[in-house]
Formats: C-alpha cells, sequence, structure tokens
C-alpha cells in the first residue's frame, strides 16, 4: 500500500476512535502500585495517563491528578506555539543569539533555533521568545488557549517558572490530547511544527513525543515528564509529576523520565 494512503488511513482511524472517546465518559483505574518506582527515586508524585483507544484514564495518586503545580519547561510546549502562532519565530530553523552570558548549563552558551532550544530546554532562548511576544499577548493567548490557571504574574520572562502560572496533571494531559487532536486555536503548520520539535524518540513501533521540567515551588523541587507515545493503533497521553524538598541529589534529574518509562513499559505502552 502506498506510504501516504497507509498514513492517511492511520490518521482517520485514530481520529475516529478520538471522537467516540470524548462522546463518552472515560473509566479510571487506580494504580497505587506504581508507586514502587517513585520510591526507588526517593520522591513523592503521581502519574497520569490517558490511553485514547480504550478511553481510559490510568491513575497513581488521584487526589494529586488534579492539583496545581508550577509548569515549569513543560511550558515550552504552549510558549513555542504562541511563538509560531504570532510570528515570532519563523519556523524550528529561527536562530536566536546567545548574549555571552554564561549559563548553568553549558549546551546553553551558544546560538540556538527552536529545534535545539526545545532539546536542551534552553530558558534564555524562550524567555527572550516570552518577552517579544509581550504581555499582552502572551495572557490573551493563555487564556485563549485556556492553559491552566493563565496566571502570568510574576514577569513575562519568569511566570511560568518562579510566577504564579499552576496546571494540574489532568489539565498537562488535556491540553496534548488537544494538540494531537489539532482541537487548539493554532493553525495546522504551527502545530506540525510543535509536533516535529517535540519527538523524543521515533521507532518501528512507536513514537514517543515529550518535555521535561523542573522548578521549586514552596520550598519543594517540581519535576515534570509530559508527552504522548503514538503507534499504529492507539495513542497514550502522559504527566508524571515528581516533588521532593530541595536538595543537590544528582537523581532528580533522570527520576522524571525514568519513573515514565518503566510504568509506561509495564503498561506495555513502550
Amino acid at each position: 500500500m502506498n506510504k501516504g494512503i497507509s498514513r492517511l488511513i492511520e490518521v482517520l482511524v485514530l481520529g475516529a476512535l478520538c471522537t467516540i472517546a470524548l462522546a463518552q465518559r472515560p473509566s479510571i483505574e487506580v494504580r497505587d502500585d506504581f508507586a514502587k518506582y517513585f520510591e526507588q527515586f526517593h520522591v513523592l508524585g503521581s502519574f497520569t495517563l490517558y490511553d485514547l483507544k480504550q478511553n481510559k484514564w490510568i491513575l497513581m495518586d488521584q487526589e494529586q491528578w488534579r492539583k496545581p503545580f508550577t509548569p515549569a519547561s513543560t511550558f515550552k510546549i504552549c510558549n513555542s506555539l504562541i511563538g509560531l502562532e504570532t510570528g515570532v519565530i519563523k519556523d524550528e530553523s529561527f536562530v536566536m543569539k546567545w548574549d555571552g552570558v554564561v549559563q548553568g548549563r553549558p549546551e546553553w552558551n551558544k546560538d540556538h533555533d527552536l529545534k535545539t532550544a526545545f532539546k536542551n530546554s534552553t530558558v534564555w532562548y524562550y524567555q527572550e521568545l516570552a518577552r517579544r511576544v509581550g504581555g499582552e499577548r502572551m495572557k490573551k493567548w493563555l487564556n485563549l488557549v485556556g492553559y491552566g490557571n493563565a496566571d502570568t504574574s510574576g514577569g513575562i520572562d519568569k511566570f511560568w517558572l518562579l510566577g504564579g502560572l499552576r496546571i494540574t496533571p489532568e489539565q498537562q494531559v488535556l491540553f496534548l490530547r488537544r494538540l494531537y487532536t489539532g482541537d487548539l486555536p493554532f493553525s495546522k503548520r504551527t502545530m506540525d511544527i510543535v509536533r516535529r520539535i517535540m519527538i523524543a524518540k521515533d521507532t518501528i513501533t512507536y513514537t514517543l513525543r515529550a518535555k521535561t521540567g523542573w522548578s521549586d515551588q514552596d520550598g519543594k523541587d517540581i519535576g515534570w515528564y509530559v508527552g504522548y507515545v503514538q503507534t499504529k493503533s492507539d495513542v497514550c497521553f502522559f504527566a508524571t509529576c515528581i516533588q521532593r524538598p530541595q536538595s543537590d541529589e544528582p537523581s532528580f534529574a533522570g527520576a522524571r523520565i525514568e519513573i515514565t518509562l518503566r510504568i509506561l513499559r509495564e503498561l506495555k505502552v513502550l
């Protein structure tokens, strides 16, 4: 079968599944046993997954499912969409020049385009992007999207890191589902570009799109790993949020991803 036709059929089938799922009340499965993965890394937190085909939520820590946290760098997904849609950045190859100020991570200390800035979670690139969008336009788009609490207090280049913006694991997943289905107020071109830069792993059997995030809130480190896994027959959207008292323990950065991958493997999503 022609590859293009095969891909079209795949999209149509998944679109039909999504329509059916949205029309029915989803089921909820609570998996407290997944706490073992968090305990292995000495962190607290939650895991949230929505299975499109089964129209089913799988939750570890149901109370935290709807608890708001700072989105940290997971906001780079929405920030990229807004930057592209407003024309502040033209495409994924749009370069911003490094200002020479030495940053905390060596890979940030150079010029970046949108692709590399997203991959390396380059804070200064997205801060400059937000400044160019401006406070008024940013607030307008957050309200239009319905992103978390849409609070931009704390400064145009800090509100998602140390300011008032908050989002729940459930809202993270629903936002990603809307990105996948194209049900966000952005052009197809804009969403296609962001879907491309989100690809963390592309294999014969699945494509993983994801973004990390790390900031602090109320004296605790807050770590995220959010995204979705797409196969030929299903799409699963996930949000892992971990917390711990602030410390210099290096395992925290990797814990966000490793906990997620272990759970996804146990669920046979990967």
